[in-house]
């Protein structure tokens, strides 16, 4: 099988291409610039020294999220694009889970984490790639003291991904430095380990594919603060804008 795997969700961008379960060549970029202008170059480039055509690939693996919203849209509208216009598969893969899998930490449990700022986070906890607790946007601090009643083997616990201004909470809630990952490169999200996810999944409906957000948009809880609930809850805040 031919992959073409996208992850724009966090400030780091990577996309990889594989095929047969082997990686024909993979870039990321851990800078502060928009992926928009750097994303389909990086295909482009990939596809080009592949010597391979966009048509024959098989299936496209997106980061479905969390994570930031501009950046969750752009991956998603190259990938339905493209999965639309070649008639190819698609499958979202969460972007926790593809941070936790960077690890080789057998059977021990990986808490993904990802900055939503002033104290917030995207977070979950898996367990040899399987769900423990699921992806969720917290409250960090709050997220730890629920953790310490999901987990009790606190030495096993490992924290990856963006957890620099987490360090301090980590700590204070009873877990050691040196469980929280710091190697620059095993934090980044990897393309390459979002399509070796991807391609053990069942592909979905183009049209109905869509990222998971966690948590609504700035507009829309603003929009919320002076409207009822119910009165968007039928359509939707997004449709009826």
């Amino acid at each position: 099988m031919k992959l073409l795997a996208l992850d724009s969700s966090s400030k780091a961008l990577s996309v990889a291409l594989v095929a047969e379960d082997v990686i024909l060549g993979e870039i990321t970029l851990n800078l502060k610039k928009n992926h928009s202008t750097t994303l389909m170059t990086a295909i482009d480039f990939l596809i080009d020294q592949s010597d391979l055509e966009a048509t024959d690939l098989d299936r496209i693996v997106v980061a479905q999220g969390p994570g930031s919203y501009t950046g969750l849209r752009l991956a998603a509208t190259v990938g339905k694009t493209s999965a639309y216009a070649l008639n190819k598969e698609i499958v979202g893969v969460s972007s926790l889970l593809s941070i936790a899998s960077r690890l080789e930490a057998d059977h021990k449990f990986v808490v993904p984490v990802m900055d939503a700022r002033r104290g917030n986070a995207y977070a979950a906890v898996y367990q040899d790639q399987k769900v423990i607790v699921a992806d969720q946007h917290c409250i960090f601090s709050e997220f730890l003291a629920d953790l310490s009643k999901k987990v009790t083997a606190f030495d096993q616990v490992v924290f990856t991904g963006e957890t620099t201004n987490f360090v301090e909470e980590i700590k204070a809630a009873g877990f050691k430095e040196e469980q929280i990952v710091t190697d620059s490169l095993s934090v980044l999200p990897s393309a390459y380990a979002l399509a070796k996810i991807g391609e053990t999944l069942q592909p979905v409906a183009v049209h109905g594919f869509a990222p998971k957000y966690l948590k609504k948009v700035e507009a829309e809880e603003k929009w919320l603060e002076t409207h009822e609930e119910a009165e968007n809850a039928a359509s939707g805040y997004v449709q009826r804008i």
